[in-house]
């Protein structure tokens, strides 16, 4: 992988100095990891999130599902018709994080070929550039009648709505929290400096919260985590539901990412954890180089997700791999009529790879996992009809 060009690195190392600057001025000399990785991320204008660099396909860092082509967004568009046709015309559609817009097109066009399109179709984007890059792409591309139901959100909805909410590889990249168990104390893993500049890791005794967030899990596992086991959590994580359900009233939510149910999460050859870094479509080790130039990310608990939205009021609908969530809502159809579409070899060719990245356990199919909520729908017409193949509610 080679290293950034200049103008990368430039920017890296403004992020680098502003970062620099709120540790000297911490109490102890040091942030949280979770505070570090906010900053890397999310810092205004600076962070990975928030900067102009292409984040999606082949030209950026990581690819994501509805990247790869109109497959799982069509299978997604059509596990959500029931719910958004049983709200009726009122419902709205809220999509948390609207990657370069491709999950967007996509839903919407087959929503209308569904009759089953929602009055809004909202977008939570907190990056000014990659809002203006949806933007450009969706009018592009889109019929202006429903490029007209569109609109951009800086925060989640307060009013009372009714709808969907989707996230899909979101939950992955919320500031986490490190932990290491250390001769049967709870300690939080820091960033300090060293006297060169460079950023360090420092253990310190943890907060109230996050001891008790680490004895519940303790609790769950019914064992003590080994002396120097360290990994990740997300005590925020009710709080987050909470915010990003907004005044859901009625509806679903529907969360996609990389995951395990917690007994996977914690499993004793698990001793690190699960945290890593994206550039260039490569796996990086070392989270702490080139702030602003990387992705940071860590598995999601899904046991804690489902905890956590139920804590909020919502109904656990089911929960299950990509794969069996994909062809339980029509992937092998959708696949055939792309098929008798496609215009030449090359393409059948990239339908079928598209297939197998979203359905392979060895790719997509078993890493990323699903998870529906609902709450307020009629038992008949709810959104667990979407989970029937292949749940997985019983390994939370």
């Amino acid at each position: 992988m080679p290293p950034p060009d200049a103008d990368a690195l430039a920017h890296s190392q403004r992020l680098s100095a502003l970062i620099r600057e709120e540790i000297a001025a911490a109490p102890e000399r040091a942030i949280a990891f979770s505070r570090f990785m906010e900053l890397c991320l999310y810092a205004p204008g600076l962070g990975y999130y928030s900067a102009g660099a292409t984040k999606f396909g082949a030209a950026g860092d990581f690819v994501t599902a509805p990247e790869l082509g109109a497959l799982f967004a069509t299978c997604l568009a059509d596990a959500l018709a029931p719910v958004l046709g049983q709200i009726g015309a009122q419902a709205h559609l809220v999509e948390l994080g609207g990657g370069s817009g491709a999950c967007a097109q996509t839903l919407l066009q087959r929503l209308q070929l569904l009759d089953a399109l929602p009055e809004r179709y909202a977008i939570l984007e907190p990056s000014a550039e990659l809002r203006a890059r949806q933007q450009a792409r969706l009018r592009e591309r889109l019929d202006p009648v429903l490029f007209a139901r569109l609109q951009w959100l800086d925060r989640p909805p307060e009013a009372a709505w009714e709808g969907v909410l989707f996230a899909n590889e979101v939950i992955d990249a919320l500031p986490t929290s490190r932990f290491v168990s250390s001769a049967g104390e709870v300690l939080e893993e820091f960033i300090a400096l060293a006297p060169d500049g460079t950023f360090v890791r420092q253990d310190r005794p943890a907060d109230a919260l996050l001891c008790a967030a680490v004895r519940q899990l303790e609790h769950h596992l019914q064992a003590p985590f080994a002396d120097g086991y360290r990994s990740e959590l997300l005590p925020q994580l009710p709080d987050w539901i909470q915010a990003v359900a907004g005044g859901l009233r009625r509806g679903a939510m529907l969360f996609v990412d990389y995951g395990y149910p917690r007994r996977e999460y914690y499993l004793p050859a698990r001793s690190d954890g699960s945290l890593r870094a994206f550039r260039r479509h490569h796996v990086v080790a070392d989270v702490l180089a080139y702030p602003g130039l990387q992705d940071i990310t860590a598995s999601v608990d899904f046991t804690a997700l489902a905890e956590a939205g139920i804590l909020a009021g919502l109904e656990l609908a089911g929960y299950c791999t990509q794969a069996s969530f994909l062809i339980g809502n029509g992937l092998e159809r959708h696949l055939r009529e792309a098929q008798r579409q496609a215009p030449d070899q090359i393409s059948l060719q990239r339908l079928l790879q598209q297939a197998k990245t979203l359905t392979l356990p060895e790719a997509m199919g078993e890493r990323f996992q699903v998870m529906g909520f609902e709450r307020g729908l009629a038992q008949q017409d709810g959104f667990g009809a979407a989970f029937l193949l292949g749940d997985l509610t019983r390994r939370l």
